[in-house]
Formats: C-alpha cells, sequence, structure tokens
C-alpha cells in the first residue's frame, strides 16, 4: 500500500484564494491490479501551478475534492506493457504525490527529449502553455512575416514564449509585464520593445510609443482594462486571440465596461478566443516544434520553482498575484 498526500480544495475561493482554502490530506493507494486494467503507479515529480485553476475550479470543482492540476510524473511500478518503470509522463491528475493510472490519460515525454533539459518544461515551454502560445499565434492571430505582435503578461509562462515564437516568425513584437525586472528579462528574450504597465503614467501613451502605427496581431491573457485600451490601436483587419482574463479571474463583483463594439466594427478586427485542447489531435506537432526551438537555442525558458509538495498553494496564490518570471513550477 502506498500513501499519498493530496491538497483539496476545502472552500471555494472568495475573491483572492487563501491558504486556509485548502487542506493537505493522506490517501492510501490500493494495490495495482492485475488482469484487464493495465495499471501503474507513479510518482510525481514537477507539478504546475496555472491561471486557469482559478475559474476552472470555480467552474467545475465541488469543495473536497482533489485540486485539478498537470504533473510530471516517473512510473514507478507498471503492469502496462506500454509504459515502462523509470519512464517519466505528463498527467492531469491534480495536486497528488502518487497516483494510479490505466494510461489513457497519461503522455510519455518524447524520447528525443535531451537529457540536458529539465523535465519540467513538459508543463511549461515545451507543454500546455507553450502550445497555447503556438496554436494562438499560428492558427488564431495567424501571424505574417512584418508585422507587429502584442502580447500582455509577456514575461509569463505562454507570453514569453508568444513573444519568441512571433520574433521567429519574422514580427516586431511589444510586450508588457508587471516589473522593470519583467521588463529587462523580455529585452534579454529578443523583446523589440517592452514596458512596466504598473508604473507607465498612460497605458494608451506607452501603447503608442511601443508601435506608432498600430498592431496587427494582439495575444491577450489579461483582459479587463488593458485589452480596452489596446483595442482602439489595433490595425485595420487586427486579430485578437484571447486566451486568459487574469485581470478578472479574482474579482468578486465583476468588472463593467468600457464596451469595445465601436472598434471592432470601423477597425473590421476579428476577435477568436480559445482553449488549447482545441488542438489536441496535432500536440505531437506542436511538442515537436517547440522541443526543436529551444534546444536550438531560439526560444529560451525560465522557470520559477518552489521546492515541495507542501508549498503547492503558496505557489499557486503567488503566481498569481504575479510574482512568477516564466513558468510557476512546484518541485516535490
Amino acid at each position: 500500500m502506498m500513501t499519498a498526500k493530496v491538497w483539496v480544495l476545502k472552500k471555494h475561493f472568495q475573491g483572492f484564494p487563501k491558504t486556509s482554502d485548502f487542506d493537505l490530506k493522506k490517501i492510501e493507494l490500493p494495490n495495482l491490479k492485475d488482469g484487464g486494467k493495465c495499471e501503474l503507479l507513479l510518482e510525481s515529480v514537477f507539478l504546475s501551478v496555472d491561471p486557469y485553476m482559478r475559474p476552472y475550479s470555480q467552474r467545475d470543482m465541488k469543495e473536497g475534492d482533489v485540486m485539478i492540476g498537470t504533473q510530471v510524473a516517473r512510473i514507478v511500478e507498471s503492469k502496462n506493457s506500454a509504459f515502462k518503470v523509470g519512464a517519466f509522463v505528463v498527467g492531469r491528475s491534480g495536486w497528488r504525490t502518487h497516483f494510479i493510472s490505466d494510461g489513457k490519460d497519461l503522455q510519455l515525454l518524447p524520447s528525443s527529449w535531451p537529457e540536458s533539459l529539465p523535465r519540467s518544461l513538459a508543463l511549461g515551454t515545451v507543454g500546455m502553455p507553450g502550445l497555447t502560445a503556438y496554436f494562438g499565434l499560428l492558427d488564431i492571430c495567424k501571424m505574417k512575416p512584418g508585422e507587429t505582435v502584442l502580447v500582455n503578461a509577456a514575461a509569463g509562462a505562454v507570453g514569453s514564449v508568444v513573444g519568441q515564437l512571433a520574433k521567429i516568425g519574422g514580427c516586431k513584437v511589444v510586450g508588457s509585464a508587471g516589473s522593470d525586472d519583467k521588463v529587462a528579462y523580455l529585452k534579454k528574450i529578443g523583446f523589440d520593445e517592452a514596458f512596466n504597465y504598473k508604473t507607465v503614467t498612460s497605458l494608451d501613451e506607452a501603447l503608442r510609443k511601443a508601435s506608432p502605427d498600430g498592431y496587427d496581431c494582439f495575444f491577450d491573457n489579461v483582459g479587463g482594462e488593458f485589452a480596452s485600451v489596446a483595442i482602439n490601436q489595433m490595425k485595420k483587419y487586427g486579430r485578437i486571440a484571447v486566451c486568459g482574463a487574469i485581470s478578472q479571474y479574482n474579482d468578486s463583483v465583476p468588472q463593467k465596461g468600457p464596451y469595445i463594439q465601436i472598434p471592432l466594427i470601423f477597425k473590421e478586427l476579428r476577435v477568436e478566443g480559445f482553449l488549447v485542447t482545441r488542438w489536441s489531435n496535432r500536440w505531437e506537432e506542436g511538442v515537436k516544434a517547440l522541443l526543436k526551438w529551444v534546444v536550438e537555442g531560439k526560444v529560451k525558458y525560465h522557470e520559477q520553482v518552489t521546492e515541495g509538495f507542501e508549498n503547492m498553494p503558496a505557489a499557486f496564490i503567488g503566481m498569481l498575484k504575479g510574482e512568477n518570471l516564466g513558468k510557476a513550477i512546484v518541485k516535490v
């Protein structure tokens, strides 16, 4: 018998999440079954904390459920010939130190994964956030060489990849972030222009200064006031990929206007919200491309690693506050 630690949602979040909204519990896992189920026992090595967990927990979870999330896990026991002991997989089994699976919800790390790369990248630059950038930019924004791309929350797990992929695609890239250190990082990884939205006197002026001619593509991770201001600086026939709305996830009272219909009409803009799961049938394509660019040094990464499973809630809350540079990861 294996004892697993799990974090459960003790109380639905009211406004900003608190550590008291979570409860750490122990669960006894049964022995693996022989026969038809082909079960595996897995041990989590890295766990992800992501913005989507905040709205999804409200929509999909009941109080007492194990907190949702993804991990890189190592197989410690297997009765499934497709999964060898010692192999690493990406699973979506929530905030757990150990879990049992029949293999259907697991993805093996690519065999081409270099030993020199941290496996935690399968939760970030070469995982769901990187794929969100890849498909959102290529399939929704349909960027073209010579265009100007704007991305907010640009130093985060998704935004930092968006900017670098846009540069690979021959675009000018403007990024917005919430600290001077993050702005310096964006310049370091190749953004043409970057600014701290918390310290500029006028967001409108900062966007105009960064690209006086406006923007062809806008990859929106933030929503709220930023999106309302940016939409007025889109070029005619501009494309907007709406990936997230982190400025609104923790609001107790919904934000109101301004309203965007007039610039949408006059500029004939295309706005599309998306979830990366739409491209689940092309996951392998995206992972292969991202892994290649990382290995070649064309896409750089930064991870904010928190040590210890007991610190999952703190890492999650810190990520929502914007304390992370790049991808927020918890190492068990």
